[in-house]
């Protein structure tokens, strides 16, 4: 297993981390945002291939932001799938 630790930018969300077995989401928390929010992203996200996760988060807006905590998720994601190649 791997354990990513992020730290987002431009959101509310203070950390990301995230647990990922063969290219699987096995956990995802997030410290400080939208708790409701960032607790239903992350039950969806469990089980998911992190190339998929990354498809359906990236872009994702939050009002008139120009990212959201999903989005910083899926940055977290490519960022760990760079290093990972």
């Amino acid at each position: 297993m791997q354990h990513i630790t992020y730290t987002p930018h431009g959101v509310c969300a203070r950390q990301i981390d995230i647990d990922v077995e063969n290219g699987i989401i096995t956990a995802a928390t997030f410290t400080g945002g939208c708790s409701g929010n960032t607790k239903g992203v992350t039950a969806l996200l469990i089980g998911m291939n992190v190339n998929e996760a990354i498809k359906r988060l990236e872009g994702i807006r939050c009002g008139s932001k120009h990212t959201s905590c999903p989005d910083q998720l899926a940055c977290a994601l490519k960022e760990f799938v760079e290093h990972s190649a």
